[in-house]
């Protein structure tokens, strides 16, 4: 059973080890912490020098520990570009806002002129119609 603990996207993981056969390589000190960055409880732990199947399980082991860390990495990049999606979102979602909040306030100062030069109109003509009356009253005394 593979155990798994959460690590920080921001944390890097670095990993050194050599999946090579050589018997050289396979000294303790090259197996302790080979994965400085990795949770301690997921550290592979040391091979048994002795059996084939231990060093197997062992390189197995790295490998997964390797994919975890390209994964996490992969996780990170997505994270981040969902960041950047939201926030172009939010600024898309903002400028529609604006838009909208434009095309009403434009509405009404259409409707508002539209009133004003009815009511110019209204004026004008009542004006008309006061100065022939005012013209009337003039020739007729």
């Amino acid at each position: 059973m593979i155990t798994t603990a959460r690590v920080p996207a921001d944390k890097p993981v670095r990993i050194a080890f050599s999946l090579n056969d050589s018997p050289d390589d396979a000294s303790p000190e090259n197996f302790s912490l080979a994965f400085p960055e990795l949770d301690q409880q997921l550290q592979p732990l040391p091979p048994c020098h002795d059996s084939k199947e231990s060093m197997q399980v062992y390189k197995q082991h790295c490998k997964i520990a390797e994919e975890y860390h390209e994964v996490k990495k992969e996780i990170a990049l997505l994270e981040e570009r969902k960041k950047e999606l939201i926030a172009r979102l939010e600024q898309v979602e903002k400028e529609s806002m604006d838009a909208a909040r434009l095309a009403k306030e434009y509405a009404q100062l259409t409707e508002e002129n539209r009133t004003l030069k009815l009511a110019q109109t209204q004026c004008v003509e009542q004006l008309e119609k006061l100065r022939i009356q005012y013209q009337k009253r003039q020739g007729s005394s």
